[in-house]
Order: structure tokens, then sequence, then C-alpha cells
């Protein structure tokens, strides 16, 4: 089982009375493994069964994007500049509208 976990994830399994090999990855490796994380999280909101299951994986997906964030020397707070800008100047996806096509 190699992946990237949160970092609380190994004493959590001292604590359970197991142990653990860990490692720290240098930076191009961890933002590869952000992305895998990215991909497997995604996943597994699309297979949520639950509200509560969904919610918590939307707050998995967020936990890693703030962590890529971090990776391309932002922060969240930025993140959160670029996403009201964008909300401005081209709205959010409030309203359920779905383009169909566009013709001249």
């Amino acid at each position: 089982m190699k992946k990237l976990v949160r970092d609380l994830i190994p004493a959590i399994i001292k604590n359970n009375g197991q142990s653990c090999e860990i490692r720290v990855l240098e930076n191009e490796e961890y933002k590869e493994a952000l992305r895998q994380k990215l991909q497997e999280e995604m996943q597994e909101y699309l297979t949520a069964k639950t509200n509560e299951e969904t919610i918590g994986e939307l707050a998995d997906l967020l936990e890693v994007m703030y962590a890529l964030t971090r990776c391309h020397e932002s922060s969240r707070e930025e993140l959160e500049r670029v996403r009201a800008k964008k909300e401005q100047e081209r709205g959010a996806f409030r309203d359920k509208i779905f383009l169909e096509g566009i013709s001249e």
C-alpha cells in the first residue's frame, strides 16, 4: 500500500498497535503523488452513496487542492481570490445552465 496519506495517519496506525514504514517525498514526487491523490479522491467522490460520504469526499478533494496550491507557491487566500474573480467575471454554477451548442 504505497500512497500519499494525511500527516497524522502514521501516528494513528501506531496508536492502533501497528507499525508502518514512511518516507518524506521530494517536491516533484510530492506533486505527482498529490495529482494521483486528486484522481483517487475524485473517484471516491463519484462513487459515494450517501450525502455524508459525498461531503466527506468533497472535503478530501479540497484538502488535496489546498496542498497543490501550496506546491504551486500560492495560498488558500490567493486561490479564493482567483475563484471569486472568475465568479464575478464569468459567474458560478448555481443556475444549472447547460450549454447545448453555439451557432453563427
